[in-house]
């Protein structure tokens, strides 16, 4: 090839390289609340990436059922890894003109165009007595729930004046995991008088059926009365003091008609999906696809959804990888995520069935049972290109297969530059290891340290997830769940598998509580286990030891208490 191919070929690499490389652009529309009441206010986030004209956006169709109280601009700059990404927000507060199910219509700017929104406006709220000005209520979203079921809890603090110093009560339950979450500040007005609303917002998971109570909670502040000077820091304004009533929560049992031996699981939604690295029909034997499975629960925290089993047909082999969990928030609390990867091999050329993949779950908005499923699949592997004798090689992940490579005269010509080159290199390679070597021995007794990241989660997240094991019965996740958490609550020896851990801890009820669930697992094949004792034990073990638990912070939302 000449020199002037080269370059252009080079120039035309280079250009789709770049072409690539430049970030994607899109617009997207986000509100901090779809369920409001008349009068109330809501914030409209529409962002841009690309070059998309948002002072320039077609409001006209919004203006029609929203009244637009407050608008701003803003925008920022990143750089990752050499690529420049400019990010435009145009921000809106808006309050609904009717009740009713209201649309916040698409938007175009460009090419892009946004999805539109819906908005549900309820009726306004009733008139606090004149002389309240300061307002604090619980309110939860259901007065029943299933056990390990979400159940949402709103701290609302309502104000018609200014406050300052605000704080609202630790939540504590006893039998109970409780996740904060973000927390809301808007506007409302009651028969035009403004309120500012604040709330402070809870998914609680009840551990066991029965009666939950939630206590009473406090708020306090201190009214502002204004600074004479910066160093007039205390305040002078009469502090005040709002309680909430108790809520009494009927938590039911999980139900006779959801499948014995199933991972109990109560959801809003579940959803199953699955997707190939490679088109498992494109398949030759002896190569290898990654087949990953994501599992999406709504009303659930990553630890509860169940681990998705890949089984295979004879000829085909699957590798799982590390299953990933997850927890993400929306405005209906929380949203468990759980992506489990295989990869699949075939080890000779033919046509089998993947079979079925289903997993029940307990709807809780129509209180049925339902099942996420992926149908079985057919497919077909082709034969690897020169097998002989129907025998296919078999290419194990992580590894390459090798063939013999033909050169020719011309082709040896071409390449004794490179082969000059690549001697050299190796050399000075060969070198680089001797140098290392003798600088490494003559350091004396200093060895070398490596870094490895820590595989095991934090002391609350494996508690959380040895919780959800023993809730649903399940053996194989609770000694896992149970082995993570002895890790991160000690690390070293002492934690490296259960028999150690409840050594180390030389509790005998947690000791006789691993022995039941050895007995269950290794020998009990079949046998019903039943995981209150054990969590009984690491619960009463948790409360006697500290911690060590390296992922602490400070908790960034202002209004939730400070502390564990």
């Amino acid at each position: 090839m000449s020199v002037t191919g080269s370059r252009t070929w080079l120039g035309l690499g280079l250009l789709l390289w770049l072409w690539c490389a430049a970030p994607q652009a899109a617009l997207e529309v986000a509100v901090d609340r779809q369920q409001v009441a008349l009068g109330d206010s809501l914030r409209l986030v529409i962002t841009a990436t690309g070059d998309e004209d948002l002072e320039g956006l077609e409001l006209r169709t919004l203006l029609a059922d929203f009244e637009i109280l407050q608008r701003s601009m803003s925008s920022s700059t990143s750089i990752i890894n050499g690529q420049t990404t400019r990010t435009r927000q145009l921000s809106l507060d808006l309050t609904p003109r009717r009740e009713g199910t209201l649309a916040i219509p698409a938007f175009r700017a460009g090419v892009e165009t946004t999805q539109p929104v819906a908005i549900e406006v309820g009726p306004p709220p009733t008139p606090a007595d004149a002389d309240q000005q300061v307002l604090f209520s619980a309110e939860v979203d259901r007065s029943e729930v299933y056990v390990q079921g979400q159940l949402l809890l709103t701290l609302r603090i309502q104000q018609a004046i200014n406050l300052d110093s605000r704080s609202v009560s630790e939540l504590q339950l006893d039998g109970a995991f409780v996740k904060p979450l973000e927390q809301n500040s808007f506007q409302r007005t009651i028969d035009g008088r403004p309120w500012l609303v604040h709330e402070v917002r809870y998914a609680i998971f009840p551990e066991q059926s029965g009666t939950l109570e939630i206590p009473a909670q406090l708020f306090t502040a201190r009214e502002s009365s204004g600074r004479r000077s910066v160093f007039d820091i205390g305040g002078g304004g009469r502090q005040i003091q709002r309680r909430t009533q108790p809520v009494v929560i009927t938590v039911h049992p999980r139900p006779a008609a959801f499948p014995a031996g199933s991972t109990w699981l109560p959801a809003r939604n579940l959803t199953l999906e699955e997707d190939w690295s490679t088109p498992p029909d494109q398949l030759q034997a002896g190569e290898s696809a990654t087949r990953t499975l994501r599992l999406r629960g709504e009303g659930v925290h990553g630890a509860q959804l169940p681990p998705v089993e890949f089984t295979a047909p004879d000829a085909l082999r699957y590798y799982p990888d590390q299953p990933l969990v997850d927890d993400r928030e929306d405005s209906n609390g929380v949203v468990g995520l759980r992506r489990d990867s295989a990869a699949l091999v075939a080890s000779r050329a033919g046509s089998w069935t993947l079979p079925e993949v289903r997993i029940p779950w307990w709807d809780t908005e129509t209180d049925s049972l339902r099942h996420a499923v992926l149908p079985a699949r057919e497919i077909s592997i082709a034969a690897a290109p020169g097998s002989a004798a129907g025998l296919d090689p078999v290419t194990v992940p992580g590894t390459a297969p090798t063939s013999p490579v033909a050169t020719t005269a011309g082709d040896n010509v071409g390449q004794r530059p490179w082969q000059a080159l690549a001697a050299v290199l190796a050399l000075g390679w060969l070198a680089t290891l001797a140098w290392h070597w003798r600088v490494t021995r003559g350091a004396g007794a200093a060895p070398a340290t490596h870094t490895v990241p820590n595989a095991n989660p934090g002391e609350a997240r494996a508690f959380k997830q040895l919780q959800a094991a023993c809730a649903s019965n399940s053996t194989p996740q609770a000694r896992r769940a149970l082995v993570a958490w002895g890790r991160a609550r000690l690390p070293g020896p002492a934690g490296a598998n259960a028999a150690a851990l409840a050594a180390s801890f030389g509790d005998a009820a947690l000791e006789a509580a691993v022995a039941d669930l050895d007995r269950a697992l290794y020998r009990d094949c079949g046998s019903a286990w039943d995981g209150a004792a054990l969590l009984a034990a690491v619960k009463r073990l948790r409360k006697a030891e500290p911690r060590h638990d390296a992922s602490t912070g400070d908790n960034a939302l202002t209004l939730y208490p400070r502390g564990t």
